[in-house]
């Protein structure tokens, strides 16, 4: 499975999307995504997204002192996903702050959402643990990937 940005930053609407399998450890005993397992699924393609922008977690916490904490999640559950669904996480940038960001995300399997979540990140000082503005690289490529309505 490869994630895919779809398209270039810059070019029109910006999002990451991260192919995901259901497997057994995923479920509950009826067979279903256990409900915790999405935000689980969400914070993976987050991460991902980050990554593939060339800015990696452990980094940021190592070189300027920074982590990105969840702060909200404003969760809607649609329909269940089941073992060996092949899911996919997509995922936009629906508002950025001067410490925090607001990613929109949703799991579809095929083009049927299922799980949709509004997350509010916060950018924290790891020696603080108080909030802190996100570093202006980051802020810069995060700027070009917001959603525009």
């Amino acid at each position: 499975m490869h994630a895919t940005n779809h398209p270039a930053p810059g070019e029109g609407e910006a999002f990451f999307s991260l192919p995901v399998r259901v497997y057994y450890e995923d479920t509950d005993a009826g067979g279903v995504v256990y409900y915790a397992n999405y935000l689980k699924f969400c914070e993976r393609a987050r991460t991902d997204w980050l990554r593939a922008m060339g800015f990696e977690q452990n980094r940021l916490y190592l070189e300027q002192d920074i982590v990105f904490v969840v702060r909200t999640v404003k969760a809607d559950y649609l329909q269940a996903a089941v073992l060996d669904d092949l899911l996919n996480v997509v995922t936009t940038i629906d508002k950025l702050g001067h410490a925090s960001l607001v990613f929109a995300q949703t799991i579809r399997r095929d083009d049927k959402p299922l799980f949709e979540a509004l997350i509010t990140i916060a950018c924290v000082n790891r020696v603080s643990k108080r909030a802190t503005p996100i570093p202006p690289a980051v802020r810069a490529q995060f700027a070009t990937l917001v959603q525009t309505r």
